[in-house]
């Protein structure tokens, strides 16, 4: 008798293990802390679905795609033809593209500086090291600090093609792993710049963006996001490799549903619709 029930609770148990579904989702760092939300208020209604979340760059996110290592990529910037192109000769699909959340890319600055806005030419001059001095825009007479990110990073991308329009940024840039670690530099020093997602605003403030000399500076907010006046306003996206089916899709339909887009607000970011 007791064999049979210790044979039937693990049958229970191995039923259970059987039923779990996990998946998995790699890539955006700024959109890290908002996916790692969305597991979390997930996973608390759907226990029998583990979601697994990790960064490492847009640019991590879209090769763990295309190797076939993740369900899910997030990234702060389009999919490139070629890395479409990398997903159709192994999956024999150019990929599903879902826009899950709104961001305006805010340039950091330190909360003691006297500097309040920002031109678009004024942000390309500094970032290609033609303007090395913040008195030229605006500023003290005082060496600008220049902050960004690796590479790797999806935002990093977004900022080269359109505030520098592809030019390569100064070499004097401190290229840090994470919007955190950008923010953390600005916040420490008051000649610094950075940017990144407004939802790490946390211990510095937001440069205004004019898009011309002409223009008025414009915040970054759920309005000016919204509306298209904020200059640097940009998707943020998922990708998969296919037509999201099962649990996957359910997972999808959630994030861009009531509750999924009420957490994109809650963290700092602006819903889709």
């Amino acid at each position: 008798m007791r064999k049979a029930i210790l044979t039937g609770t693990i049958a229970v148990l191995a039923a259970a293990a059987v039923a779990k579904t996990t998946l998995t989702v790699k890539g955006s760092d700024t959109m890290v802390i908002m996916a790692q939300r969305w597991a979390e208020a997930y996973m608390n209604a759907h226990p029998d679905v583990t979601v697994q979340v990790t960064g490492g760059g847009s640019g991590t996110g879209i090769s763990a795609l295309i190797n076939g290592t993740t369900d899910i990529c997030d990234a702060s910037r389009p999919m490139k033809s070629s890395e479409r192109e990398q997903l159709k000769g192994r999956f024999a699909s150019l990929g599903v593209e879902i826009k899950s959340a709104k961001d305006g890319l805010a340039v950091y600055l330190n909360d003691a500086s006297p500097v309040e806005e920002l031109s678009l030419d004024q942000l390309k001059a500094i970032y290609t090291g033609e303007v090395t001095n913040w008195k030229d825009v605006g500023g003290p007479d005082a060496k600008i600090i220049v902050y960004g990110r690796e590479n790797n990073s999806g935002t990093y991308v977004f900022f080269r093609d359109n505030v520098l329009k592809g030019k390569d940024y100064t070499s004097t840039m401190q290229s840090l792993p994470g919007t955190a670690a950008v923010v953390n530099a600005v916040a420490k020093d008051k000649f610094g710049i950075g940017y990144g997602g407004a939802a790490y605003g946390k211990g510095i403030k937001f440069a205004k963006v004019k898009k011309d000399a002409g223009t008025p500076g414009v915040a970054p907010s759920a309005a000016t996001v919204k509306d298209g006046t904020y200059p640097l306003s940009r998707y943020l996206y998922m990708y998969l490799k296919s037509r999201p089916t099962g649990a996957l899709k359910d997972y999808i339909d959630w994030i861009l549903g009531a509750e999924g887009q009420d957490i994109v607000t809650k963290v700092g970011y602006f819903p889709v619709k």
